[in-house]
């Protein structure tokens, strides 16, 4: 079998390249772990399709058809990391999307 030698000047990064700093690493990994489930991507769709982007968890059960404390599980895991806002509103609690935390995430897909 040949190999072909590793050029150590290919594996390099760019000239001016620098990784994420570790502190900002560890909070993008926190909120992409938030992302990755299947039910959270359906709630902040919906949120986002929503009037005036804001919704209460009774408007989720029944297109997700989960139970609201299933909802609520996972409406509490994206507000822990900050990727949507709650505000009381008399019995319910509204939720809308965070702008600031969704542009952490996608800066990392800018050139």
């Amino acid at each position: 079998m040949n190999r072909i030698p590793l050029q150590l000047l290919d594996c390099a990064p760019a000239e001016g390249k620098e990784p994420i700093a570790r502190g900002k690493a560890e909070d993008l990994a926190q909120l992409l772990k938030a992302v990755a489930d299947p039910t959270r991507l359906q709630i902040l769709a919906l949120i986002a399709k929503a009037e005036n982007q804001e919704t209460c968890v009774c408007n989720l059960t029944e297109p997700i058809q989960l139970s609201q404390p299933t909802i609520s599980h996972h409406l509490k895991k994206l507000s822990e990391v900050g990727l949507i806002t709650r505000e009381r509103r008399g019995t319910w609690v509204w939720y809308s999307i965070n702008k600031d935390r969704w542009h952490d995430i996608s800066e990392l897909f800018e050139a």
